[in-house]
Parts: structure tokens; C-alpha cells; sequence
């Protein structure tokens, strides 16, 4: 366009009568002058007094080299110019020219032979446009245009390529490199196929999200993709088709974010929602069993024991088979119970009665009740004496702490004696039980006191493994805090700390 422009302006020059004389001064954005045959101003236009800044009377008779930049002015470039345009008939260049108050624009330069009906060279027509904004712009752009690049190129997150319609990779950055491993030089002129399973390019898939792209715009879709080194990633890639100002597709920008680490956040995510909705079935299932035991157990054992208060009249083979009978009732009972406290834990519904109690008095009380328990274990049972010690706690919660506890070592340490002792240090209440049995592994003592756990294999054992659970779980309601360690002499050492 601004080629044709300025040739209608030669043309307007050339025809040589006043009227077109008058349509080139009026002309403010053309800067259009005569020059002699040593390159000498003859004319000048509004034009070229708006654009250059000289005035007729200032610039007539001057030469061409004024309009050069100092470093050009002397180089012979405006003598070079008329040589080319007497020798070829036109020279024209885009270039630095400098205004009458020295500073400098870019130009459009046409300057053009002027010839007689002989052919003679009479002198030059100059054509100067200034594109000084229109370069500025082209400027911005360009730099734009290489700061886009430059950070598409840096980016190390996402993988930004183009892929050409025939579905090879055309650029890459460095977050593709590091994404899927393969260098610029490596991957570029390969097609798209490489970063697929090859059951996907089986089935076609990534020629199909191309042509879904080319067809709607943009396309995006999570799956598998492959590194170069054939490990799998999971990735997020958006697709955009690529076209020129006629419509017609150019290719495709492609955008691909590695979400394996979201992926696999995810499903161990689902892992544990399923996991944490299979231990509320199952704590669910626990006390509903639990309940449901409880009622016909606890008639069962009103029967027993009625039984067994007629001692005297059963025959002794009857009284061993019900003595037998009520310590098994007993004993279910009791894990029954234990099932309902679990229950009660894991629901959040135990619930405590404080009152205020004397420690140490409590501890003989439990090693009384459980001294048949400790003669059939053969563990001699004895209580440091010492001060009283009195706190604010549920009674029967911290019976059913020292019993557990006290169990614990009947059936791991049968044979061994067991020490207990009671004592005050500062705020804190101080239970120990200690027996002299093989101890706990240091690795099982982070898990002793978890539910289901055992420092020992079931088939050694009976139980449920869940004695320490709720005696820790009874502690930490108390604001408490319960430890376990292997003391220098042997055995195992549980403490119990209790506010007072």
C-alpha cells in the first residue's frame, strides 16, 4: 500500500503542470522535493517542511547529505544513491534520516530519475514518508513477540510446543525438555505419536484430538503419556488449532502439564476415604455385635452364677464343667466389654465421672480382685508402699487402666513377678507396673499401644490387642500420658502420668 502511494505521488510529480504542483504542496504526509543532477534541493512541499522541518527558503540549494546522519553524511551514500538512480531509474531504501533540529526518524525513501523527451537525466524526484511510529510499533511487536518466546522458552512447568498439521513437532521449550526428556535437536521433526502409549496410537488418539481441535478450536484431555525414556506420566494437555488472517489452519499449540504427583494424591485420597469408611463399618459393626452379645452374655451369666451357688448340691464333675463355664462367660464378657469401649472411643462417646480418689489405695483394690488372675499366671504380685496419693479421676476408668495393664503382663510375662508403685512428682501422679518377663522390641513400642497391635504373633497369644489401646485412649482423656521402655534390670516398664 505505502508503495503504491508514494508512486501515485511520482506520477503527480511528473506531470509537470501547476494544478499538479499544487496537489503535491498541499500534501502533509509525503515530504516531496526536487533535486538537480549534483543533488541540490530545487523544490520543497508543506510536506516535506512538516516532516524534515526546514523552510523553502532554508533548505533550497542545499544538498541531499543534510538529511544523512552524521556517521553517513560523509561517506558518499546520498552521491551513491544518485548513481543508482540514474543508472537503474529509481533507488529506494526504509533508514535513519535526520529533521532540521537534529533528531532522528525512520524513513521511507523514494527518489526517482527525471528524464527529457531525449532521455537525458535533468535532475531526481525524492519521495520521503515518515514511518517513524510505524516502526516503533513494528519494534514493540518484535520485542514482544521475543519476550513471548523467551518466556514460552523458560518456562519449566508446562510443556509448550507447536505441532504442524502433519502432526510433527515444529519448536519446544524447556519445560517440555524437562517433562518429557528429549532435547530440541532430538524431538523436533518427529511426530506427535512419540509421547503416546502404543495402545493410544493404535485406537488413533492423537490424530483424533487433532482434528477434534482443528474442527471446534481447542480440545483438552487428561491421560497417560510417555517420556523418552518409556516411563509413564499423567498428563493435562490442552490443544489449540492455529490459524492465519485467510482461516487457513497453520498448526497447533500445544500445552502439557505433568499431573502425576495430583494424580497420585488423588487416589491415595480415594485410598483412605475407602479405608476410613472401612474402619466405620467395621466400628460400627463392632458395637452393634458388641450390644447384641451383651444382653443374652449377661443372662447367660446371672444363670451360671445362680448355678453356682447351689455348689453343694451338683455332683463334683457338674461344679468343674460350671466353674469352667463361668470363667469362659467371664472372659467373653469382658472382650465384649472391651469391643463396647473401643466403640465408645472411636464414636468419641466415652464419657468420664471424676471424682476424687486415692491412687494408691485404688492400685490395691485391683491387685486384690486380680489375685486368682496372678496365681494362675504364676506372677507374684506385689505394691510399693508409699504416701497416698490422691487425684480427680473416673474411678472405674483408672481400675480398668491398672487391670489392662496388669493383664498385659500376666500374659506376656506368666511366670515373672510384677511390681507396681505409686508416686507424686509435682503436678503429676506416677503409676508403674513392671514385670520381669522378655521385654518389648524397640521397633514394636510405637505401635504397642495402637489397636490390633501386639508385640507377639496371635497364634502365641490370645486376646484382641486391644488392652493397650484403651488404656492409652483412658490416659489421654484424663489429660494424661502413658510410655512404655525396657529398664536396665529386664522386662518391660509401663508409666502412667495423671494430672492431679
Amino acid at each position: 500500500m505505502l508503495e503504491q502511494n508514494s508512486q501515485a505521488v511520482l506520477e503527480l510529480v511528473d506531470a509537470r503542470d501547476d494544478q499538479a504542483q499544487h496537489l503535491i504542496d498541499s500534501l502533509q504526509d509525503y515530504a516531496i522535493f526536487m533535486l538537480d543532477l549534483s543533488g541540490r534541493v530545487r523544490s520543497w512541499n508543506n510536506g516535506a517542511e512538516r516532516i524534515i522541518g526546514y523552510t523553502r527558503e532554508e533548505i533550497l540549494g542545499k544538498h541531499i547529505s543534510i538529511f544523512s546522519p552524521p556517521d553517513e553524511s560523509n561517506t558518499g551514500k546520498s552521491e551513491y544513491e544518485l548513481r543508482i538512480a540514474t543508472t537503474e531509474g529509481r533507488f529506494e531504501e526504509e533508514g535513519w534520516r535526520v529533521r532540521k533540529n537534529g533528531e532522528r526518524f525512520w524513513a521511507s525513501v523514494i527518489l526517482t530519475a527525471m528524464r527529457d523527451a531525449k532521455g537525458r537525466v535533468t535532475g531526481f524526484a525524492k519521495v520521503t514518508r515518515d514511518l517513524t511510529e510505524r516502526r516503533k510499533a513494528e519494534e514493540e511487536l518484535r520485542q514482544s513477540e521475543e519476550r513471548f518466546r523467551a518466556l514460552v522458552t523458560s518456562v519449566k512447568d508446562y510443556a509448550i510446543f507447536m505441532v504442524g498439521p502433519d502432526g510433527r513437532v515444529e519448536s519446544w521449550n524447556l519445560g517440555a525438555q524437562r517433562i518429557k526428556g528429549y532435547e530440541a535437536k532430538e524431538i523436533i521433526g518427529q511426530p506427535i505419536t512419540r509421547f503416546y502409549p502404543e495402545e493410544a496410537v493404535a485406537q488413533g488418539r492423537p490424530w483424533a484430538l487433532l482434528n477434534e481441535a482443528a474442527m471446534v478450536g481447542r480440545v483438552e484431555d487428561e491421560g497417560w503419556r510417555v517420556r523418552k525414556d518409556g516411563t509413564l506420566f499423567w498428563a493435562d494437555v490442552v490443544i489449540t488449532a492455529v490459524r492465519d488472517e485467510s482461516g487457513q489452519l497453520r498448526g497447533f499449540a500445544k500445552v502439557t502439564r505433568d499431573l502425576t504427583e495430583r494424580k497420585r494424591s488423588e487416589e491415595e485420597r480415594l485410598r483412605l476415604a475407602q479405608a476410613q469408611a472401612a474402619i466405620r463399618l467395621r466400628d460400627e459393626f463392632l458395637a452393634i455385635a458388641s450390644h447384641e452379645l451383651k444382653t443374652p452374655l449377661t443372662a447367660l451369666q446371672l444363670q451360671l452364677h445362680s448355678l453356682r451357688g447351689k455348689g453343694g448340691s451338683l455332683e463334683p464333675g457338674v461344679s468343674s464343667k460350671l466353674d469352667r463355664a463361668v470363667r469362659s462367660t467371664d472372659r467373653l464378657a469382658g472382650l465384649i466389654e472391651t469391643l463396647l469401649d473401643v466403640s465408645r472411643l472411636s464414636t468419641g462417646q466415652l464419657t468420664l465421672k471424676p471424682e476424687r480418689m486415692e491412687l494408691l489405695a485404688t492400685v490395691h483394690d485391683v491387685t486384690e480382685r486380680l489375685s486368682e488372675a496372678a496365681a494362675q499366671a504364676e506372677c507374684p504380685l506385689r505394691v510399693r508402699e508409699g504416701p497416698p496419693v490422691e487425684g480427680t479421676w473416673d474411678r472405674l476408668r483408672i481400675e480398668q487402666v491398672i487391670s489392662n495393664l496388669l493383664s498385659n503382663a500376666f500374659k506376656y510375662a506368666a511366670g515373672s513377678p510384677v511390681e507396681l508403685s505409686v508416686s507424686r512428682e509435682g503436678a503429676e501422679a506416677v503409676l508403674e507396673v513392671q514385670d520381669r518377663g522378655p521385654g518389648i522390641p524397640e521397633k514394636d513400642m510405637e505401635r504397642l499401644f495402637n489397636r490390633f497391635e501386639r508385640a507377639a504373633p496371635m497364634k502365641h497369644y490370645g486376646g484382641l490387642g486391644l488392652g493397650l489401646y484403651v488404656a492409652r485412649e483412658i490416659v489421654h482423656a484424663h489429660g494424661g500420658r502413658i510410655s512404655v521402655e525396657n529398664p536396665p534390670e529386664g522386662g518391660a516398664r509401663f508409666t502412667v502420668r495423671l494430672p492431679v
